[in-house]
């Protein structure tokens, strides 16, 4: 029993072959294939919509977004973030059950990639071991491609392309900061929260994103706003616009304190998900100033 057990867990150091991954998109991931089989089961018919795309063709945004929402070390780190790790561990202590995880984006493509959601020891080792793997044959550009291409986004949604298609009805190279931010919102659980939507909670959390990018200067609003403009424009509008600029009375001004209290009823009409109490934080950060 232990020498087998050892084994199951030992056999991730050689196997599958993760360099693979440096020149070649998986159709499928393990963890699509838990879904089609949960599918299955439920008798539900259901088809996985996904749509490759480089990193090329995904808005800077996507990417930005989503470390400052599910790991800020990403560049620096070498597949774990121990101290996330450990608020994780004492923030589950406290309340005596599993919910934060304090996994990095490396962590989660070898569970995507390669495992099931199961939280269980093994698991979690074999999710270890996969991820050290990843990170010492894979560029990081590399592992944040594969990332965005295969993460879920919906009951049956998976990657960037087939997102920005369902919830904002456009390819993921002209995906927005703020819509951006509100796919990056959504990813701690994609099938209760819709990014459309207006949930309180999903729109809390994007603002927080939001804000975040603003005060690193990954948006400079104005510029946010004029590039959203059509391009035949007139004269008029645009003076129209750029004193809009110069007064502060731009539309583009995002604020969650003006936030309607209680959840609402997402876009589509369905019945409003359950949402966590409280907005998880995010990964190294605190809550920044208003701007």
């Amino acid at each position: 029993m232990g020498a087998g057990l050892f084994c199951s867990i030992a056999v991730y150091f050689i196997y599958p072959d993760v360099s693979w991954m440096k020149k070649h998109n998986p159709k499928y991931t393990a963890f699509m294939e838990y879904r089609m089989e949960e599918w299955r089961d439920k008798g539900k018919k259901i088809k996985i919509r996904q749509k490759w795309v480089p990193l090329r063709r995904v808005s800077p945004y996507v990417t930005k977004a989503i470390i400052i929402a599910e790991d800020d070390k990403f560049w620096s780190h070498e597949g774990f973030d121990f101290d996330a790790m450990q608020k994780a561990i004492e923030k589950n202590l406290k309340k005596k059950k599993i919910k934060a995880g304090g996994s990095t984006i490396s962590q989660q493509l070898a569970k995507n990639l390669y495992l099931s959601p199961s939280k269980n020891p093994i698991r979690k080792l074999r999710e270890a071991i996969l991820t050290w793997r990843i990170e010492n044959s894979l560029s990081k550009r590399r592992i944040i491609e594969l990332y965005v291409n295969v993460a879920e986004w919906g009951e049956g949604v998976f990657g960037i392309e087939a997102a920005a298609q369902k919830y904002f009805h456009k390819n993921a190279a002209s995906l927005s900061a703020y819509e951006a931010a509100r796919l990056a919102a959504v990813l701690p659980n994609p099938r209760r929260l819709n990014a459309a939507g207006d949930s309180r909670y999903v729109e809390k959390r994007a603002n927080l994103i939001y804000r975040i990018m603003i005060k690193r200067g990954i948006i400079i609003p104005e510029y946010e706003e004029l590039m959203s403009q059509p391009d035949d424009i007139t004269p008029e509008e645009a003076d129209i616009l750029e004193k809009q600029i110069e007064t502060g009375g731009a539309p583009w001004e995002v604020s969650s304190e003006n936030l309607p209290p209680g959840e609402e009823a997402p876009a589509n009409k369905e019945p409003s998900p359950e949402v966590p109490e409280e907005i998880p934080e995010i990964p190294g950060l605190t809550m920044p100033a208003n701007p």
